[in-house]
């Protein structure tokens, strides 16, 4: 590739991100689009609605650049937690890192390769980019130590900076834990694999399993059942929430009863519950199930205890000789449940995982096809001297040359990894996480594993096999074959870089799925409803970008240092298009704790190390000794490095300190809280409040075709609906009889101050 494609390729990336961030200064002015571009802040009511005659919103402003900018870390974390203010973190550190790489790299060793050889250069934009590479400097050259002292220079840098960038947010993840005093999660513990016994139904196992070895510090528990159970129960809240929402708001009724001589009882303003069909006849108690059979019940349970660290250490604990039984983890948030995974045996979840294994690899596979079409249009003028048709059409047009070679590659790539995070997340889904934000994040390095192999390793081996190169032969080769093959991929890597980085951005800043559908909503379907969709912010496909593009900014950082320009432009534009989209757009509605920090860390290290061993490889080609030695220790140093960061701060993102966990207990004793929270367990885990009157709370959102559902629409329930619903739910059900309801506050009316609608719905139930 010459730099005359690459700047074809650039300017019109250039264009599109211009042009896509000019409609979007405008459309988030309109009114109507508030639906898709503020959610987050229609969700909590702090959306101005400006005047529809205001002509200033039909002009582009960089306003939302500034506020962007603006925002604190402070602010982001009070507003959308601290996997955002992670997420953030790892740009400014990204920005920190690839600022001296480029300082570095453009100043010293970009020269040294364009002048490495005694040739008469061309124009600037009909250069070859091999020129700009460590390949255009002779062997033995005495200008490979420049390369080198960069390298040293990279690397120290990456290092201090992962060091003191992983102690902050160590810091932030332990105040994190410690500022979170009532999460139901620290006093909860999640059990599978609950042994069946014939004589007591699951419920009865737990009581006096629990009872009989962790007496003093056993509260209660609450099982989980069968999705069919559920779903009875939630057809008969609906029906009743659906009743009472037509029931006048200044009824106050006090049971009466008027007898009539020809009909009986007149009918009053009294509840009065007919008798439930046999089949769904069941004992219900507030916060838990009883049931008749077991037949409803699952092995899994969620067991509450006194305090934090009688959970901790039940959770650490192997339960039996046998581990496949009573299987004990710390429980995930209420809303972070996902129910639908707890009903998987635990003795099926290993063969799902090399299940879920096995088919991403054979996606990988799959996946070999696009990726070597597209290096093969990379590659037309190598392919043109097999196919002479092609020599003919590519001398006569130019430009279209241009084109097809620097920008259509990268484009035909991007869209087939649209179907790349939706497939990873059903296979995440399928491995049988019990929580989202653990599916979301199995997911994310899946998608990293996947786009790291596809988008750098497979188009270096598929490009060499086009070029008709060497193709790996022995690991001691492949430091020496990855200097070969990597800067000869320079120029798809830059490309790469403008399609799926600074377009992607404004793909994702513009939103084009949800302002689509609600165009249509709006003008097809005619909904003028002021609903909005409730999004997640995708981090499972926007962290392994930002990995991917820092892997490519380290393996070319001192073989083709030009990207590096780029790859900065990318990071910037990141901040603050991620700032806007927290800030504006995305709910949160469940998070790791910070838990993507150590992949983003780990990766980085990779990248780091994997730069060393090509510029080790590249020393060896260009038989520099002096150089080959200098990198070998740097590679150790490197290792011992990321072995430290992995002793002293990794176990810290995997369990909870039990020092701050019994010092929360002892401050919530002393203030008498412990009780409440004991009160609260059983309410915050129960099936039926997230289960109750799911309709009133999707009216909220509307369903959009490219939203993240991550959650249903029974868990977008506002918490003061929920229990209020649910103290209706559980009254109309401890009816043992089926056909009374005492009802303590509501005093005699008329049969019109019913609506019409509840009189119907009444009938029916």
């Amino acid at each position: 590739m010459d730099v005359a494609a690459l700047l074809t390729s650039a300017g019109i990336n250039v264009a599109i991100c211009i042009v896509l961030v000019s409609l979007y200064s405008i459309l988030r002015k309109q009114p109507a689009n508030y639906c898709v571009y503020f959610g987050r802040m229609l969700s909590s009511g702090r959306v101005k609605r400006h005047d529809p005659h205001w002509y200033e919103r039909f002009a582009p402003s960089p306003s939302w650049l500034l506020k962007a900018w603006e925002t604190t870390e402070e602010e982001m974390l009070a507003a959308a937690g601290l996997d955002a203010v992670v997420l953030i973190r790892m740009v400014i550190c990204s920005i920190r890192i690839f600022s001296i790489v480029a300082v570095v790299c453009i100043a010293f060793v970009l020269p040294v390769n364009y002048y490495g050889q005694k040739m008469e250069h061309k124009e600037v934009h009909l250069e070859s980019l091999g020129v700009f590479t460590i390949e255009n400097l002779h062997q033995r050259s005495r200008w490979l130590w420049v390369h080198c002292l960069s390298l040293y220079i990279i690397s120290s840098a990456t290092c201090a900076l992962l060091y003191f960038e992983y102690k902050n947010i160590t810091k932030r993840r332990l105040a994190h834990i410690a500022e979170s005093a009532s999460k139901p999660s620290h006093f909860t513990v999640l059990i599978r694999a609950i042994p069946q016994s014939p004589e007591h139904s699951y419920s009865e196992t737990v009581s006096k399993y629990f009872t009989n070895y962790y007496a003093p510090s056993y509260v209660s528990h609450l099982m989980v059942y069968r999705d069919g159970f559920i779903q009875r129960l939630r057809n008969e809240t609906e029906r009743m929430c659906q009743a009472m929402k037509h029931v006048s708001s200044d009824l106050s009724c006090n049971p009466s009863l008027k007898s009539c001589t020809f009909c009986g009882p007149a009918a009053t303003n009294s509840f009065q519950i007919l008798s439930n069909e046999a089949d769904s006849m069941k004992t219900l108690d507030l916060g838990e199930l009883t049931l008749a059979t077991t037949e409803e019940e699952r092995p899994v349970a969620f067991v509450f205890f006194k305090s934090r660290y009688d959970a901790l250490v039940v959770s650490e604990v192997l339960q039996t000789p046998n581990p496949m039984l009573w299987v004990a983890d710390l429980a995930p948030e209420p809303h972070d449940v996902h129910w639908r995974n707890l009903r998987i045996p635990y003795r099926q979840l290993w063969m799902r995982r090399i299940a879920t294994l096995v088919g991403a690899i054979a996606f990988m596979f799959v996946f070999l096809f696009p990726v070597a079409f597209v290096q093969g249009l990379t590659q037309l003028q190598t392919l043109s001297k097999n196919f002479p048709f092609l020599k003919d059409f590519l001398n006569r047009r130019n430009f279209v040359n241009q084109i097809i070679t620097g920008y259509l590659p990268s484009v035909i790539l991007v869209l087939f990894f649209y179907a790349v995070p939706p497939l990873m997340m059903y296979f995440s889904t399928l491995e049988g996480c019990v929580s989202r934000s653990l599916r979301k994040k199995s997911a994310c390095i899946k998608i990293l594993y996947f786009t790291i192999w596809n988008v750098f390793f497979v188009n270096i081996l598929s490009g060499s096999v086009i070029r008709q190169l060497a193709v790996l032969s022995s690991v001691r080769d492949i430091p020496a074959q990855l200097a070969k093959l990597v800067p000869a991929q320079a120029g798809f890597f830059m490309t790469y870089c403008f399609t799926s980085g600074w377009a992607g951005l404004a793909c994702e800043i513009m939103q084009p799925v949800g302002l689509i559908w609600n165009l249509i909503r709006k003008v097809i379907v005619k909904n003028k409803e002021d609903s909005y969709e409730t999004l997640r912010f995708p981090y499972h496909t926007e962290i392994p970008r930002l990995l991917l593009f820092g892997l490519l900014g380290f393996t070319n950082s001192v073989i083709a240092p030009l990207i590096l320009p780029f790859l900065l432009i990318y990071f910037f534009f990141a901040y603050l298009v991620y700032k806007n989209q927290i800030i504006n757009v995305y709910i949160t509605k469940y998070e790791s704790g910070g838990q993507y920090w150590p992949v983003f860390h780990n990766t980085t290290i990779f990248s780091l190390i994997l730069s060393q061993v090509i510029a080790l490889g590249f020393f060896g080609l260009k038989l520099s000794t002096v150089a080959s030695g200098f990198t070998i220790p740097l590679i150790l140093l490197t290792l011992l490095f990321s072995e430290y960061c992995r002793q002293r701060f990794a176990p810290i993102f995997q369990k909870y300190p039990a020092e701050i966990l019994i010092a929360m207990d002892r401050a919530d004793e002393v203030k008498g809280k412990m009780d409440e929270i004991h009160n609260n367990l059983k309410a915050a885990y129960s099936q039926i409040p997230s289960l109750s009157c799911s309709q009133e709370s999707s009216k909220a959102g509307c369903s959009s075709p490219g939203s993240d559902q991550e959650l249903s629409d029974s868990e977008q329930l506002k918490p003061e609906k929920e229990s209020l619903k649910a103290e209706y739910i559980w009254a109309f059900q401890r009816s043992k009889s089926g056909h009374d309801l005492e009802v303590k506050s509501c005093p005699s009316a008329s049969p019109n101050r019913y609506s019409p609608g509840f009189a119907e719905i009444y009938k029916r139930t």
